[in-house]
């Protein structure tokens, strides 16, 4: 055996991290990975369950071979077919489909398993080629992203190096050390140089609250109240910069009379907070101006979370934050790529009037809802690449009866046989990241980053950009991307986008991180004016969108908490959050031993008086119900909730659940005011204790 050698690469799977990889590679296979030293972000330190993505790579269950279903869908019946035989299987019936429905009743569906442009994105130009229905993605960022976007007009922001100058760090709404360990990185090392106090705001006392200084533990939902009290506050006491709002901002009088009535006392009743720990947050980051607002997805994903993502970036707004280095508030950093996607994506054959279905809304859609359908034709046929959605989408209840459908044709392209990929009529093997070439932006950092490829893929995996071509060359679709390799589009697109191929090469990744002046809006944000927004107009904010959805006219004109959520009531009297776990990435992971040993059976946390209230025991099977459908899971007694909250961390294989569904059972599609997402963390629930014999109890908590 000979001796590893390390080698760059860049972590495909979250998209804020995007973290710089050393990878360990020896006789064809991979071993440990390590973070980056070389880059200052990743700065060597990377998350567990990609530190052993050997374990994932290796994995005896990937899917190594083409396969045809057998059995009935979801049997898990297959055999294996050769390459040939299913590319020209999907190519019969795609174009069977076309003939019978027309182009659109094909509906290729993807996300974000993996987060390169090459092959999460070429197949936008396979579906703009042929004219089959597009996707507007609304699962993750539909409400953060235009929360954000909705005051500064622009998704962008401070350098989260920064964080290492800040004398405060606010991390709100991310728990960071599961899901973001470059930001505890950077927030760490300003605590220990310079004594910065970390604030972290969330729902429920996760292992980032347990690293804070401060820890606020408020009701789902209530974050904007938080905010508002928070600039009550820097008006009443005098921590407002008046004069930065008067230079910056559009509206700061209209604002200060609004939040005239949003004190603390206020903010209490709502947010479950003390009206002491709401002055102590006030005045903590009222009297430091090097406060960094590190804004997490988390908190958005609520039916108000658009406006809570406002609400709380107004907040560096009113203190004049963005002055300072070290200060400000951050979210993503999409806007700052300048990326020539075009020949990836097939944009010049796009054809706008073609709909563009709802991502979240997918088991409406394949259900046959008309207005999800937006009247046009049924979705017949479907090609699926990097996502799961048997697992992943809300309304698992209509997701379960559509891919059950007979009439509809699936192919899954995957790794592991996911709960997606059993009820798909033709399985394709998938590449991992050290197995294809590709190109990433980190999305929380300022870097452009490359993914060569690094070792052969194990049997007959093919990487997406080439299960696209070969499809597309069996459809009729015709396009120069269709021709190139996963190489020369990152060649192209790098020079067409004017950055450095040569430096990308021998360092693994450029820095594009603006001026300060730039990255902290002093020049202007980004609107025409140059003003930040504290009243938007919610049906214009200047982002990507399919148009006005959920109660538009009813958002607030100024921050405030808004009273859209799906509020507990008398016989559902829980509101459930569906958080990330630590060891899995959305359903990623959840197959690997490692973070199944770390993530054990999938538990519900419960308070301790709202668990002896409904007679529920710790380590009890507890049944949460609403009208969407119903889960049963194990209870875990836990305070660091206030009463009234559940906690479900994840996501486990539906299979881990003690009925073989999973939590997204319960979740809603509706769409969220003012461009749709889903509200993942916003759920009313009933709890109740569950009589069940112990041996059947032992059998399906087992990890599977």
């Amino acid at each position: 055996m000979n001796a590893p050698v390390r080698l760059r690469s860049t972590c495909p799977h979250d998209c804020p991290s995007c973290c710089a990889l050393e990878v360990e590679v020896a006789d064809g296979r991979i071993g440990r990975i390590r973070g980056s030293v070389a880059n200052s972000y990743t700065a060597g330190v990377i998350c567990a369950k990609v530190a052993r993505y050997a374990e994932r790579s290796h994995n005896e269950n990937r899917v190594l071979h083409p396969l045809m279903r057998t059995g009935p869908k979801g049997s898990g019946q297959f055999a294996q077919i050769s390459w040939d035989e299913a590319l020209d299987r999907i190519a019969e019936r795609f174009l069977d489909v076309e003939a019978r429905l027309g182009s659109q009743a094909v509906w290729p569906y993807n996300y974000a398993g993996t987060m390169g442009q090459v092959q999460r994105d070429g197949l936008h130009r396979l579906r703009n080629t042929k004219r089959y229905s597009r996707q507007y993605d609304t699962i993750c960022t539909a409400m953060s992203y235009t929360g954000f976007v909705a005051g500064t007009g622009r998704l962008s922001g401070p350098d989260p190096r920064e964080m290492r100058v800040s004398d405060c760090i606010v991390i709100w709404g991310t728990n960071a050390v599961s899901t973001q360990v470059n930001v505890m990185t950077h927030a760490m090392a300003a605590r220990k140089a310079r004594g910065a106090k970390v604030v972290v705001i969330d729902v429920y006392a996760n292992d980032t609250v347990a690293k804070a200084d401060m820890g606020l533990v408020l009701r789902p939902g209530t974050d904007a109240a938080l905010a508002c009290a928070a600039m009550h506050v820097a008006f009443r006491d005098g921590y407002a910069d008046r004069e930065f709002m008067a230079a910056h901002a559009d509206d700061p009088a209209g604002l200060e009379a609004h939040l005239a009535t949003r004190t603390p006392q206020w903010a209490a009743a709502i947010t479950g907070l003390s009206v002491d720990e709401i002055e102590a947050f006030a005045k903590l980051i009222g009297r430091t101006p090097r406060t960094y607002f590190r804004l997490g997805y988390g908190f958005t994903r609520q039916r108000n979370g658009t406006a809570a993502m406002h609400a709380a970036t107004s907040i560096a707004t009113v203190l004049g934050s963005w002055k300072h280095e070290g200060g400000g508030a951050f979210h993503i950093n999409g806007a700052l790529y300048k990326l020539d996607k075009s020949l990836i994506e097939g944009a010049d054959a796009l054809d706008p009037t073609t709909r563009r279905l709802d991502q979240s809304q997918i088991g409406r859609i394949l259900t046959g809802d008309a207005e999800a359908l937006q009247h046009g034709p049924p979705v017949a046929a479907m090609l699926i690449q990097n996502t799961n959605p048997m697992v992943v989408a809300p309304e698992q209840a209509l997701v379960r009866q559509g891919f059950a459908r007979d009439d509809l044709f699936t192919v899954v392209h995957e790794q592991m046989m996911t709960e997606t990929a059993t009820m798909a009529d033709i399985v394709l093997p998938a590449t991992m990241f050290t197995e294809h070439d590709d190109i990433y932006k980190g999305g929380g950092h300022t870097h452009l980053m490359l993914g060569p490829k690094l070792v052969d893929a194990p049997g007959e995996a093919r990487e997406n950009h080439v299960v696209v071509c070969e499809i597309a060359k069996r459809v009729g679709a015709t396009h120069r991307g269709f021709e190139m390799s996963a190489r020369e589009h990152i060649e192209w697109m790098v020079a067409a986008s004017g950055y450095d191929l040569a430096t990308l090469d021998a360092e693994g990744f450029v820095d594009l991180n603006p001026d300060f002046e730039t990255a902290h809006y002093l020049n202007g944000f980004g609107y025409p004016d140059g003003k930040f927004r504290f009243s938007p107009a919610w049906s214009e904010i200047p982002h990507n969108n399919n148009g006005p959805m959920g109660p538009v006219a009813e958002m607030p004109r100024f921050p405030d908490h808004w009273e859209v959520i799906e509020a507990a009531t008398a016989r559902e009297p829980f509101r459930l959050v569906t958080a990330p776990a630590r060891s899995f990435l959305n359903s990623t992971f959840n197959d690997t031993p490692g973070s199944l040993t770390k993530e054990g059976e999938p538990v519900v946390m419960v308070h301790p008086q709202d668990a002896a209230a409904a007679g529920v025991a710790e380590g009890g099977p507890v049944r949460l119900v609403n009208a969407r459908g119903a889960v049963r899971l194990t209870a875990k007694l836990f305070d660091g909730v206030q009463r009234g909250t559940l906690i479900c961390e994840g996501l486990h294989r539906n299979k881990a659940f003690r009925d073989g569904v999973g939590i997204n059972m319960l979740t809603g599609a509706d769409q969220v005011a003012p461009y749709g997402g889903a509200a993942f963390h916003d759920v009313r629930v009933a709890m109740e204790a569950v009589a069940e014999p112990a041996a059947n109890v032992r059998a399906v908590a087992e990890p599977v």
